[in-house]
């Protein structure tokens, strides 16, 4: 499920009655959409960048051909100059950073740009996971943290 009033593939009729098909591989996310795009089923990938970066720049096209390949994951890309306070909740201290979510749990998150390869190397660790493991690790660290 794609955040509220953010559309992956959608179309759209301009003035004159022509219908374009605008394929989006990729989704813009900020403060108020953030929250419910990771939260959902499945696999979402987000991106923090900003336009001044360089390794941002050019990690962007390797970006979007993954999202262009996989089309059943969700593709965010976070703006950090437009939206600091959300970058900074995250403790995102550089840029790019990629972050992976599956079914709502963070379970990857790293500065840098990554290759194609990596990055699809990635995208297939991040399919394998036993998410049963991964849900009973994240309840043995909570509890953890409650009885400290």
């Amino acid at each position: 499920m794609i955040p509220h009033g953010v559309y992956r593939d959608q179309v759209v009729s301009i003035p004159l009655g022509v219908i374009i098909e605008m394929i989006v591989s990729t989704v813009a996310l900020n403060r108020k959409t953030f929250t419910e795009a990771v939260k959902q089923d499945g696999i979402v990938l987000v991106d923090f960048w900003a336009a001044w970066c360089g390794p941002c720049r050019a990690f962007a096209p390797v970006f979007g051909a993954a999202a262009e390949e996989h089309r059943d994951i969700v593709f965010g890309k976070v703006d950090t100059e437009a939206e600091p306070a959300l970058a900074r909740s995250l403790n995102i201290m550089s840029i790019p950073t990629l972050m992976a979510f599956r079914d709502g749990i963070l379970v990857f998150s790293q500065p840098g740009a990554l290759p194609a390869a990596s990055l699809a190397q990635l995208i297939g660790a991040v399919r394998d996971l036993d998410m049963d493991a991964v849900r009973s690790q994240v309840a043995g660290a909570e509890a953890t943290a409650r009885t400290a």
